[in-house]
C-alpha cells in the first residue's frame, strides 16, 4: 500500500466524522389559546409516532398578554413531561420577561425565571418518558445559575440550547428605556461563552453541522441594514464571526415573529455577500399550528432538513 503524502493524510483528518442520519421535530409559540392547549397533547402524540430522537420547543408555552401564574406554568410542564419522546425546551419572553404587565399578572420576570429553571430543567436528562442526556452550562460552577442552556450530539453534529428571548433579549427589564440591566449583561456573558465552547467542541470533535436554538427572532434584516437591536447585536456578530471560521453547516432555530421561514440573512458585513454555510429556521407560530419534521445526515452536503408539517388552525377547525 503507498504511504498517503502528509497533505491527504491532513485533508481526511479534517473531515468530519459521518454518522446515521437522524430525524427530529421542533416547534414553539405553543400553545397561545384554549383551541392550541386542547390540541398540544395530540401534536406532541404525532411527533412521538414519527419514531424522533427528540423534539425541541423554541419558548413561548402562553401568549402575551395572558397570567404568568404557577399553574398555568405546570400544566404545559405537565404534557411535556407525557411525551414518550424526549423534549427539550427553551424558554420565551411570554413566560419571564414580559411577566410584569398587567395582563400577566404583575409578576416580577426574574422570579419566573428563577421557577422557569427550577420546573422545566431539573437534573441533566430532558423532559419526556424517554431519557437523553444533556450537558447544562450550570455544571460549570462560574454559570451555575443558566440551567436553561443545553447542549447534546445526535447525527454528528452539535445541538445547542440557549436563553435569548424576545423583548430585546431582557435589555432594558421591566423599563421601556435606558440599561442595559445586570440580569442583561450576566446572562450575555453566559451566552457568550456557552456559545463560544459550543463551536469550540464542533470543531474538535470534527462535526458537520451546528443547531442552535433561541426564542427571539434576533432581526437580521435590521443588522443588514446597520440597526441591529441592543439585545442582539453581540449575539449575531459572535454568531457570524464563529460561522465564518466553521467548516460545516450552521442553523439558527428561532420562533418569536410567528412566521415560519428557511432562508440565508447573514451578511457579510465587508463584502455583503451571503454567508453560504448559515441557514435560519423560524418554526411554526400560533395562530397557526404544526411543527417542523428535521433530519440531520452528514452525508448530505447541507447536513441539516426541514420539512412544516402543519395543523388546521382553530379558525378551520371550527
Amino acid at each position: 500500500m503507498k504511504r498517503l503524502l502528509p497533505s491527504v493524510l491532513l485533508a481526511l483528518l479534517a473531515l468530519p466524522a459521518q454518522a446515521e442520519p437522524v430525524a427530529f421535530g421542533l416547534f414553539g409559540d405553543t400553545p397561545y389559546n384554549r383551541w392550541e392547549r386542547d390540541n398540544l397533547p395530540d401534536l406532541i402524540a404525532e411527533m412521538d409516532r414519527e419514531n424522533l430522537a427528540f423534539v425541541v420547543h423554541d419558548g413561548d408555552i402562553k401568549n402575551g398578554h395572558s397570567i404568568c401564574s404557577d399553574e398555568v406554568l405546570q400544566d404545559v410542564l405537565g404534557v411535556f413531561r407525557k411525551s414518550a419522546t424526549p423534549l427539550v425546551y427553551v424558554p420565551g419572553d411570554n413566560e419571564w420577561t414580559d411577566c410584569h404587565r398587567s395582563s400577566n399578572g404583575s409578576y416580577d420576570p426574574l422570579e419566573r425565571l428563577a421557577k422557569l429553571r427550577e420546573w422545566f430543567f431539573p437534573g441533566d436528562l430532558a423532559l419526556g418518558q424517554r431519557p437523553l442526556k444533556l450537558q447544562r452550562q450550570s455544571s460549570d460552577p462560574a454559570f451555575a445559575a443558566y440551567r436553561e442552556n443545553v447542549r447534546w450530539q445526535a447525527g454528528g453534529a452539535l445541538f445547542v440550547g440557549m436563553n435569548l428571548p424576545g423583548s430585546d433579549n431582557n435589555f432594558n427589564g421591566t423599563q421601556r428605556s435606558g440599561g442595559p440591566v445586570a440580569e442583561f449583561i450576566e446572562r450575555g456573558a453566559a451566552n457568550r461563552a456557552w456559545l463560544a465552547e459550543a463551536f469550540a467542541l464542533a470543531r474538535r470533535n470534527k462535526l458537520a453541522g451546528i443547531l442552535i436554538v433561541i426564542q427571539a427572532n434576533p432581526g437580521f434584516e435590521d443588522a443588514s441594514n446597520g440597526k441591529p437591536s441592543h439585545g442582539y447585536r453581540d449575539f449575531l456578530i459572535q454568531l457570524r464571526e464563529a460561522t465564518q471560521t466553521f467548516a460545516g453547516q450552521v442553523v439558527l432555530v428561532h420562533g418569536d415573529t410567528h412566521h415560519h421561514q428557511i432562508d440565508q440573512p447573514m451578511e457579510d458585513p465587508a463584502t455583503k455577500k451571503t454567508v453560504k454555510n448559515f441557514t435560519r429556521m423560524e418554526t411554526i407560530g400560533s395562530p397557526f399550528f404544526g411543527w417542523v419534521r428535521a433530519t440531520v445526515d452528514t452525508t448530505d452536503p447541507q447536513v441539516f432538513r426541514f420539512s412544516p408539517r402543519y395543523w388546521k388552525t382553530r379558525q378551520q377547525a371550527n
